[in-house]
């Protein structure tokens, strides 16, 4: 039996919600909160399985709730219920130790596999938010390659081929064999190189090589 503590502050969402999650004989929900600061006293007491938490909530919202209970009930699954598919809400969700993010207007199959899904170890973002977070996570990563791209402009060539270098994780050492440069070369380069980026250090250099695609065969 997977036991489910539900937090919202709409008394008519918490009583539709657990009415389609009981529907599921598999499931049963043990406890409902109004507020984060109430979510995080039950799953402290009731050590639920799953706990499906709104995001916006008097005092504690979800966010804050997430945190709490990953603390005190590490074995607890969490999934955030909301009626927003904003992608940075997703992104916080997760980051804060989230396994799943369900919309209210779901089916109510989709709520119950979502809940059945993060209770067996497993990750759910509703099929609404995933394509916003997949056309997101495209858009970005087409951004900074743009960007990356765009800064790699103001070097040489040869400074070009350093990056490519350092990029792939070799020393000083080994960039001055592969170019058949001395080392006291290579350490110019690397120099000018951070500085026409504008970053601190190699590891960050390297970075936007990754993002640019810069390779060592170029």
């Amino acid at each position: 039996m997977i036991r489910v503590l539900l937090a919202d502050d709409e008394p008519l969402i918490r009583a539709g919600i657990a009415a389609i999650l009981s529907s599921d004989p598999g499931i049963t929900v043990v406890a409902q909160a109004r507020d984060g600061s109430g979510a995080v006293a039950l799953a402290r007491r009731e050590r639920p399985d799953v706990a499906l938490l709104d995001i916006q909530m008097p005092g504690a919202d979800g966010f804050t709730a997430v945190g709490a209970i990953r603390r005190a009930c590490p074995s607890t699954a969490i999934a955030m219920l909301t009626t927003f598919g904003q992608d940075d809400y997703v992104a916080r969700a997760l980051d804060g130790g989230a396994n799943g993010f369900l919309l209210k207007a779901a089916p109510p199959r989709e709520l119950i596999t979502g809940v059945r899904t993060v209770a067996e170890g497993g990750a759910f973002l509703s099929p609404k938010v995933t394509g916003r977070v997949v056309a997101g996570f495209r858009s970005r990563r087409e951004f900074r390659a743009e960007a990356a791209e765009e800064r790699l402009g103001a070097l040489t060539p040869r400074e070009r081929q350093v990056l490519a270098l350092v990029g792939a994780g070799m020393s000083n050492a080994e960039v001055g064999r592969a170019l058949h440069l001395a080392e006291d070369t290579v350490k110019t380069h690397v120099s000018a190189v951070l500085t026409r980026l504008g970053v601190r250090n190699r590891v960050q250099a390297a970075l936007i090589a990754h993002d640019a695609g810069l390779t060592a065969d170029g």
